[in-house]
């Protein structure tokens, strides 16, 4: 796992799924995360594609994950529960500031 410099802000994707981690707070997994993410954008992404984007969010160093208790709903299978990092933390910052930027004193037509 990287620890990369927070310098450029997430893309779309990227930041749904992490707000959507740390709403979730000690509850993110794979399927709360996909729920979060489609009542917070309205988007309706694969199971797939929210496993992919919390992997490349942890290659980076923004999210860990640990495997939680085996549950009996899940058969007796672990769960991969996700947590924001610092460095995801910052990130979030980063993203929310470059936003606030570019719509600083923009005014509609």
């Amino acid at each position: 796992m990287k620890n990369l410099a927070v310098e450029k802000p997430l893309g779309d994707l990227e930041q749904a799924v992490l707000v959507a981690v740390v709403a979730l707070g000690g509850k993110a997994y794979g399927v709360s995360v996909q729920s979060e993410v489609k009542a917070r954008t309205g988007r309706d992404l694969s199971t797939g594609a929210i496993y992919s984007v919390l992997a490349r969010l942890e290659e980076k160093g923004l999210v860990e994950s640990q495997l939680g208790e085996p549950t009996p709903e899940r058969g007796g299978r672990r769960k991969r529960m996700y947590r924001t990092s610092r460095a995801g933390k910052q990130a979030l910052d980063v993203t929310r500031a470059y936003v606030v930027r570019l719509w600083r004193n923009f005014l509609p037509a």
